[in-house]
């Protein structure tokens, strides 16, 4: 048992080491790797010095962030979770933001795709990857639109392949041209799962009030919890991510409580 928490340990430094040798103390590096036949997945990795578990971040709306070289953003960049990234790796979190795939990089990027086969793959790619890295548990943590990609993946994946937990933030709860997160197969579900909402989300697919459809739907599983805020402002769009929404105001709050759950502080 401590040879294999040492080579857990072991993992989690050569991962770190190659990031921060790369670019330095931003510990941030742009990697492209395989996943179908001909296509690969753009991922910005961010690794703090001793990783305790990772997180892969799914953004919302059209989810084509269009991830630079430099690790730049072409889209998205406002985010909830794209602008909160830093706040993951300083809870001590393996961060690992994820692009659209390559054949997917115009529009409509990933709308219409979040729900199928060929996204499962690409996420199952990238889990493996990341557990090859740092054999490290692996999450998925999505927000808006982003919960209905981690979801469907959790779904399709076996236990094996799939992710070790997930957590939803501003969960898509209806959508009339998607099968929404509580209209999904939860009851394939076996993994920790932790909805983090905002009561006063004014998104006409996110209403607090339709809340309740999810939980009972996570009634079955070993370890499952709601977090709710009520804090923060609301600037502008009541879909997009500076209104409740993106938990505007209150990241540090929203990621602390999230990592802090996810690794049982």
């Amino acid at each position: 048992m401590k040879m294999h928490h040492l080579l857990k340990n072991w993992r989690g430094l050569v991962l770190w080491f190659f990031v921060t040798l790369a670019f330095g103390q931003t510990g941030a590096t742009v990697v492209d790797i395989p996943t179908r036949p001909g296509v690969t997945q753009r991922l910005l990795v961010l690794a703090p010095p001793t990783p305790k578990a990772a997180v892969i971040l799914f953004a919302g709306g059209h989810g084509g962030l269009q991830i630079a070289p430099d690790g730049s953003f072409g889209w998205g960049k406002g985010n909830f979770l794209i602008r909160s990234r830093q706040l993951f790796v300083d809870q001590g979190l393996l961060t690992v933001v994820i692009d659209a795939p390559s054949d997917r990089q115009s529009p409509p990027f990933l709308a219409g795709y979040r729900q199928g086969p060929e996204h499962a793959a690409d996420v199952q790619a990238v889990i493996a990857w990341v557990r090859q890295q740092a054999g490290l548990p692996v999450w998925l943590v999505g927000t808006s639109r982003g919960t209905q990609s981690i979801a469907a993946v959790a779904t399709r994946l076996s236990r094996a392949d799939g992710p070790d937990g997930l957590v939803l933030t501003s969960t898509i709860l209806t959508d009339p041209k998607a099968p929404a997160v509580p209209a999904m197969a939860l009851d394939k579900l076996s993994i920790p799962t932790l909805v983090a909402h905002h009561e006063l989300d004014g998104c006409s697919h996110c209403a607090f009030s339709d809340m309740p459809k999810l939980m009972q739907r996570l009634e079955g599983l070993p370890r499952q919890q709601l977090l709710s805020f009520r804090d923060g402002m609301s600037r502008g769009d009541p879909c997009e991510a500076m209104a409740y929404h993106g938990f505007n105001g209150i990241e540090g709050e929203v990621v602390g409580q999230i990592a802090g759950w996810m690794l049982g502080r």
